[in-house]
């Protein structure tokens, strides 16, 4: 990112989201309104996300998507002071189709565009839909799963997961079981209604390691118990959420602890399965905290997420030019300087 040579051009940002299975585009104001936040989602017929057939869906519903949004919003290309898109992490052929539609309005409008951490965009949505601010985050989703907090002008990983992420977990199971993906009920949600009716909590792997967490051993352990046939779907979705939902409890309340900040947020995907916030609910208050969880609304992807963290970084003078415009696979969220927060 360079400075960019003003930063007061006007009121409104675009933010496209592209970085896995959804195509959002949000439009918010640099007060903080959140105008419109509409997405499409690619849904493969079988098995988990198609990186390029994820793309191939993205390229072809942008067009529709993004009318949709400037239509919601009551605002016309013109009338947009800055366009930002999730640069990463993510999946590279989704992430470079965002960053194509991105460069192509900032070159067709002639606006400044600003490359936004995926990350750090589920954080800020989060604090600004919660109001919270300067929480421990969890953040945990298809792709991700993080314990962060602010210091010394970035998001510090205070613990993560070292191979899958906890969403990527019960949709894994949840395809092994032979749950199938419908409409306004994603595989996660429908993991989560069965372990409501769960009543025998079948031993799984625990792997905290010191703040990192391990969740394939528990994945793999939790489809062969539902193989062999002595446990019922029921207790073994059960089984799975109250191991992998303690385990990152676990690592939260250590960094709670540890930072002695006085608010927990709950930002991503995850954040919707009402027995992780009730979790968390009970180590904030414990520590004397304050609890926040995202919005559904914000919760999974979304382009709002996107646009509110733009706007946070052009106020700062933060561009990036087209040529350093490339998508970035592994942006960590502790690469990222966060300067909007004192």
């Amino acid at each position: 990112m360079k400075n960019a040579k003003k930063n007061d051009s006007g009121s409104c940002c675009l933010g496209i989201e592209s970085s896995a299975d959804d195509f959002g585009v949000g439009i918010a104001t640099f007060d903080g309104e959140i105008l419109a936040n509409k997405s499409d989602s690619y849904i493969p017929a079988e098995g988990g996300i198609h990186p390029r057939e994820a793309a191939r869906h993205h390229a072809e519903v942008a067009d529709k998507v993004l009318s949709e949004a400037l239509a919601k919003a009551g605002v016309k290309p013109r009338e947009l002071s800055v366009i930002a898109f999730s640069q990463g992490p993510g999946l590279g052929p989704s992430l470079r189709t965002g960053a194509t539609v991105a460069r192509a309005l900032v070159s067709y409008l002639d606006l400044p565009l600003v490359g936004v951490n995926h990350s750090v965009a589920h954080i800020e949505i989060g604090k600004l839909k919660t109001g919270a601010r300067d929480p421990v985050t969890l953040y945990a989703s298809g792709g991700n799963t993080m314990v962060t907090a602010f210091e010394s002008g970035r998001y510090r990983v205070f613990g993560e997961t070292l191979d899958i992420a906890l969403g990527n977990c019960l949709d894994v199971f949840a395809r092994e079981a032979g749950l199938k993906h419908r409409k306004g009920v994603p595989l996660g949600a429908a993991v989560e209604q069965l372990a409501a009716k769960g009543k025998k909590l079948v031993t799984l792997p625990y792997v905290v390691k010191g703040m990192d967490l391990s969740l394939s051993g528990l994945l793999t352990a939790a489809t062969a118990a539902l193989q062999k046939g002595n446990c019922t779907l029921e207790d073994v979705c059960y089984s799975l959420q109250e191991h992998a939902f303690s385990m990152v409890t676990e690592v939260t309340e250590r960094a709670l602890a540890h930072t002695e900040k006085k608010e927990v947020l709950l930002t991503g995907g995850v954040a919707a399965n009402k027995r992780l916030q009730s979790m968390l609910a009970i180590i904030a208050q414990e520590h004397d905290a304050k609890f926040n969880v995202v919005p559904l609304e914000f919760a999974t992807d979304n382009g709002a997420m996107i646009a509110w963290t733009g706007v946070l970084a052009f106020r700062y003078g933060l561009v990036t030019a087209l040529d350093e415009s490339f998508v970035k696979l592994r942006w960590r969220v502790d690469k990222v300087d966060v300067p909007w927060i004192q």
